[in-house]
């Protein structure tokens, strides 16, 4: 089945409980929160405070993805707070194979992303290793970016070496997903589709913009309330 986790870069932070629940009840799978570190890229955003508060408001699933240099020191704190799947960048670490090594002794699943002009061989030998890719679509720092065409591609050749190796791995897109491509992202190869804009600046609020994309990609989630 394929899976929706809307971002909370796009969300309202000071209803930000309110925001995720009403995510979950309208069919969401996992909530996915980008922490930001001002070096790798121009922004700096939530930390492991805001895992724990979104661990507080959901009982779904919550992803990490740690656009972030080194990361290695930090994620414990992640795991604390409540994460159950922390993404790396193969561009921001030095040991991919040792930092995804850590991510699971903390008991946690993995993920390893890429931007949109990194080689997708870069990430070939951990495919084997790791739970999810990370395919940008836009490239990272900032939320409400239009969709970067090429990703399409991408996600295509992905899920055909993943298949090739006879990996288990999620492929997963983030960065412009909008009810008008989500349909193309699922034909590409995609598993789950991370939307932030398109769910929380919605007409009608985050329970609507789950709802449109969900039916865009031939699901239907909780009947709304009333």
């Amino acid at each position: 089945m394929i899976q929706l986790a809307p971002s909370i870069l796009a969300a309202d932070l000071a209803r930000l409980g309110e925001e995720v629940r009403a995510c979950e009840e309208a069919g969401a799978d996992r909530i996915h929160i980008d922490v930001m570190d001002n070096h790798f890229v121009p922004t700096l955003t939530m930390g492991p405070q805001t895992v724990a508060a979104c661990r507080r408001s959901t009982s779904l699933p919550l992803e990490v993805h740690l656009m972030i240099l080194e990361p290695d020191g930090i994620l414990p704190e992640f795991v604390e707070a409540g994460a159950g799947l922390l993404t790396v960048h193969v561009e921001a670490v030095r040991q991919l194979h040792r930092t995804v090594a850590t991510v699971h002794r903390l008991g946690v699943r993995a993920g390893v992303g890429l931007n949109p002009a990194t080689p997708l061989s870069s990430i070939e030998d951990v495919l084997p290793e790791v739970e999810l890719v990370l395919v940008m679509s836009v490239d990272p720092g900032f939320g409400g970016q239009a969709f970067l065409p090429a990703a399409l591609s991408r996600l295509r050749r992905l899920r055909a070496r993943i298949s090739e190796l006879g990996a288990s791995c999620e492929l997963e897109v983030d960065g412009g997903v909008v009810p008008e491509n989500a349909g193309r992202c699922v034909a590409a190869g995609a598993d789950v589709l991370v939307a932030g804009t398109a769910v929380f600046a919605a007409e009608g609020g985050p329970a609507q913009g789950v709802r449109c994309l969900l039916e865009r990609i031939g699901r239907s989630g909780p009947p709304p309330a009333g």
